[in-house]
């Protein structure tokens, strides 16, 4: 049976799979600590819009490759509710610091009741604000970023940390695909659309960096600092 593509995009997760494989996939891989499992379920429980949590496969992701990369420093941008900055913080290097900044000062006090709770308490620094003004107040270079904020501000955010990335540094996008609209008529008033666009298309032409998209449930972009 043919499904509309824009119906596969509007469940609760994203499955570029058959759901069989898709779970089969889920099933054989690592599972999420105990602590992560926690704060998924207070934030189902307690907090707006819970999808905006990386989840379970996707942060065991976010886990894998920070721990290939073993960095030093590490910028994560959209902390939301902590999920994703704890699955960073397991690959950093033992003396290594994660920044992690989000303007939602209302999760403030659960991203901090969480961070207590794990084993990187004291390599995780939270920022509250506009995360364009707090980036260039960080006088750090990267080896490790991740982008999970306000989607229109994609390429802002780019030339933003360029410039203080390690050479053969990653930065993560999250949400590159917008549930399909990426490849759908665009809606001259859809900004946050237009903009991902714009950025995905920087990504791929940027001299500076080496780019591959990946279908990850709403689109992962790995791009690798030259």
């Amino acid at each position: 049976m043919w499904i509309p593509f824009f119906i596969l995009y509007n469940t609760t997760k994203m499955h570029f799979l058959p759901q069989k494989i898709d779970d089969y996939v889920v099933e054989h891989s690592e599972k999420e600590p105990q602590l992560l499992q926690e704060l998924s379920k207070e934030t189902w429980q307690k907090v707006l819009n819970p999808r905006m949590l990386s989840g379970a496969f996707q942060g065991r992701i976010l886990s894998m490759i920070s721990k290939l990369v073993t960095p030093q420093k590490i910028l994560e941008i959209g902390t939301y509710t902590g999920y994703s900055a704890l699955c960073l913080a397991e690959g950093l290097a033992k003396d290594g610091i994660l920044y992690t900044i989000d303007k939602n000062e209302e999760l403030e006090e659960l991203q901090h009741k969480y961070f207590q709770k794990s084993e990187f308490k004291n390599q995780i620094q939270q920022y509250i604000g506009n995360a364009i003004e707090i980036i260039p107040t960080i006088d750090e270079k990267f080896d490790l970023v991740f982008i999970d904020a306000d989607k229109s501000n994609y390429p802002n955010y780019f030339e933003l940390i360029i410039d203080k990335m390690n050479k053969g540094g990653i930065i993560l996008s999250d949400n590159v695909l917008w549930s399909g609209k990426v490849v759908e008529e665009l809606n001259p008033k859809d900004i946050d659309t237009k903009m991902l666009l714009a950025y995905n298309k920087l990504l791929v032409t940027d001299t500076r960096v080496e780019t591959v998209l990946l279908p990850i449930r709403d689109g992962l972009t790995i791009s690798r600092v030259k």
